[in-house]
């Protein structure tokens, strides 16, 4: 007999984000390990760490759900396979307190009387709900993503009810989103209550979540990553560091320390703010944290002085053959490379040809699906 599915949603064919939810953990993860090993095979990995997971189910910190239905009857998920909307209020990847709250914003637009927007018809009001919760302190940052501001005023009439049943919304905004298309956010935030942030904590390092700043979504598996980027490099007594697409600064502010002079480049400049934040709550002064685009930083330098070691944490396209062939040239001693896509990470080792990989690591982030974050330490090539 058949182990009955943790995902009702998933059994009964509503969603499928989710495809390996009824293989168990053990087995999806060697199914990882083999397929990455496999791929990575020609770059002759030095030494392969085990593979490193977290919980099975409620481990995830950020909701995105696409607002469907009617006014009088919103609907907060996904649309299904067969065409039809489905909640995914009570999704079992999150943890009870963000069901509790995600289940609760369903009415609030109801008595708000704020219509879904219709892609079909380019219709309504509401596109997203962004919901993000802190780990440390179970904190919660709510974006409703609107087409325009007229749905605002409803929005904060029904507000103070909300908070005093919900006393952990520490942040709501509205992002306004009027272009007719799948993009998930616009150029304008609109604070509607609470601090212009939200402090998360990994391993005694703390961390700030702006509206558009990209955030890990697994925080147990997160805080190992970097955990592991921290333990690798302290026996290499670094002591010039580049972060290439910082982000809220995770990786470098782990591995940097009061001697450490650091340099994190990042495209978005919410995010650059929080890094500078952390790094200043650290007491840390020999850290510089600018809102540059990662590849031209890099080209710009080029003739500069060469950090011992770069960071790099590109998104799912990878670093690209321009910016792999600028590192290979201009060639620092250590490359620390954290991927969200092993085939491009394979396809930027093949342009680092100045490198061996000393260290490699799967971090299971993204459990269920075939979507891991590798970790992996490059050495340039003597000679």
């Amino acid at each position: 007999m058949n182990n009955p599915s943790p995902c009702q949603f998933f059994q009964q064919g509503k969603c499928q984000s989710c495809q390996r939810i009824e293989m168990p953990l053990a087995e999806q993860l060697q199914h990882k390990q083999q397929q990455l090993q496999q791929l990575l095979t020609p770059f002759a990995i030095s030494e392969w760490l085990a593979p490193v997971a977290g919980p099975e189910l409620a481990f995830r910190n950020k909701a995105k759900m696409v607002a469907l239905g009617a006014a009088h009857q919103p609907i907060l998920g996904i649309v299904s396979p067969s065409g039809e909307a489905v909640s995914l209020v009570h999704c079992p990847l999150y943890p009870a307190s963000m069901q509790s709250l995600l289940a609760r914003l369903e009415p609030f637009i109801q008595h708000a009387g704020i219509p879904p927007y219709r892609v079909d018809k380019a219709k309504g009001e509401l596109k997203f709900i962004l919901l993000t919760q802190a780990h440390c302190s179970g904190e919660f940052m709510l974006r409703f993503v609107l087409r325009s501001e007229q749905a605002i005023p409803r929005i904060e009439r029904e507000l103070p009810a909300l908070l005093a049943e919900f006393p952990k919304i520490k942040l709501v905004t509205a992002n306004i989103q009027p272009v007719h298309m799948a993009r998930l956010e616009g150029e304008q935030e609109i604070w509607l209550h609470g601090e212009p942030r939200l402090r998360e904590v990994f391993n005694d390092i703390p961390l700030y979540i702006r509206p558009k700043s990209f955030f890990q979504t697994n925080p147990e598996v997160a805080a190992q990553l970097y955990a592991a980027a921290k333990a690798w490099l302290a026996p290499l007594k670094l002591t010039r560091l580049w972060d290439l697409f910082c982000g809220v600064g995770g990786f470098g502010l782990h591995c940097a320390d009061k001697t450490t002079q650091l340099t994190g480049i990042e495209i978005e400049p919410e995010a650059i703010a929080c890094a500078r934040l952390s790094a200043e709550e650290l007491g840390l002064e020999q850290v510089e944290f600018n809102a540059l685009d990662s590849t031209s930083f890099a080209d710009e330098q080029s003739a500069g002085q060469v950090p011992d070691l770069v960071i790099v944490n590109p998104p799912r396209r990878g670093l690209g053959q321009a910016l792999s062939i600028a590192l290979n040239q201009f060639a620092p001693n250590y490359i620390l490379y954290s991927s969200c896509n092993p085939q491009t990470l394979a396809a930027d080792l093949g342009h680092l040809q100045g490198y061996a990989t000393l260290r490699a690591q799967l971090f299971d982030m993204f459990p269920h699906t075939d979507h891991y974050e590798v970790l992996v330490l490059l050495q340039r090539k003597s000679g």
